[in-house]
């Protein structure tokens, strides 16, 4: 299967039909939630009983948000794609209505049976709790339209990787990604922290997505879940504004180097398939050319029409030294 961020811009590929399709899918839905859950514990929201304001980018139709509501978080979702945000609104509304019905319909003895059973159903965690969460449509590669020092969290549920990618004349991928990045750490209180989960299709991208990161003034690092998995292998990208941040389980002080370093990359970000060898590239001496070479070099020059001499059992052999 190819990766979707190869098939063109994500309001195209996530149209009204497959986001339905998404958010129906047990498959998709299990696996956003476990993917939240991880997120929220390398927030460390779980250490805090208060109600904490968290940002979701590509919150896509609300699963990840319907996670933070389940935790007792407000959130604000914003994503590209608005046929995904209208299943989200549609199921924000209906939990809406449901609460207003369910109101309306009980009086004040009934009502404080209602408390009471909640508080009962709460502490088994099976209490359907009142949609906390907002949405608006909007490309991150553009920035983030909030105030400073608004939201105290912020996730991102695979969708980070497609930054990384240009879908248009005018889109270069380290220019959005250092505009969303700098508009991400004007929005974020002090002291805040941010998880992104992301897909990166090579090394490289993650290199350039961290080093956008530390460039506007982030600290922290990528945790990787399962590295050893081909499809259970997640990544974290895991920024804080304290350099004395404490780094979770799992991420430790130049991971993402050592992880590219492991896949042949350079830190500049060009490959080096013979192991990541610093210095200067190897040059070819002066002089020196392989039989394959000249075979190869005639070949083009008769496809051009040139006069070449045919090839034979003495065509690139070295000759004998002068007398």
């Amino acid at each position: 299967m190819s990766r979707p961020e190869l098939t063109g811009h994500a309001s195209l590929f996530y149209n009204s039909k497959e986001a339905r399709k998404y958010d129906s899918s047990s498959r998709m839905i299990g696996v956003q939630r476990e993917i939240t859950e991880r997120a929220i514990e390398l927030l460390r929201l779980h250490e805090t009983s208060e109600p904490r304001l968290v940002l979701d980018i590509g919150c896509g139709s609300g699963l990840s948000g319907k996670v933070l509501e389940e935790k007792g978080h407000v959130w604000i979702g914003c994503d590209v794609s608005r046929d995904m945000l209208d299943v989200a609104n549609e199921r924000i509304e209906r939990k809406r209505k449901k609460e207003n019905n369910d109101k309306g319909g009980m009086d004040s003895e009934d009502e404080e049976e209602s408390e009471d059973e909640e508080m009962e159903d709460g502490e088994r965690g099976k209490v359907e709790l009142a949609s906390t969460g907002d949405l608006m449509h909007h490309d991150m590669g553009t920035g983030l339209p909030f105030r400073p020092a608004t939201f105290d969290a912020c996730i991102s549920i695979s969708a980070l990787q497609w930054l990384c990618y240009s879908n248009a004349k005018g889109q270069i991928p380290k220019k959005r990604l250092m505009r969303f990045f700098s508009s991400l750490y004007r929005v974020l209180r002090r002291g805040a922290r941010a998880v992104l989960q992301f897909y990166p299709e090579t090394a490289e991208q993650a290199i350039l997505i961290s080093e956008c990161a530390a460039k506007v003034g982030f600290a922290g690092g990528i945790v990787v879940d399962y590295p050893n998995s081909t499809k259970a292998k997640k990544h974290y990208l895991v920024l804080s504004f304290d350099r004395s941040y404490k780094a979770p389980a799992g991420l430790t002080e130049g991971s993402l180097l050592s992880e590219a370093r492991q896949s042949g990359v350079r830190v500049d970000g060009t490959g080096d398939k013979k192991g990541g060898r610093k210095g200067k590239p190897h040059k070819k001496k002066k002089g020196m050319k392989t039989k394959e070479w000249i075979v190869q070099k005639k070949e083009t020059q008769r496809k051009k029409g040139k006069d070449v001499r045919p090839d034979s059992k003495y065509t690139a052999r070295k000759r004998p030294t002068r007398f």
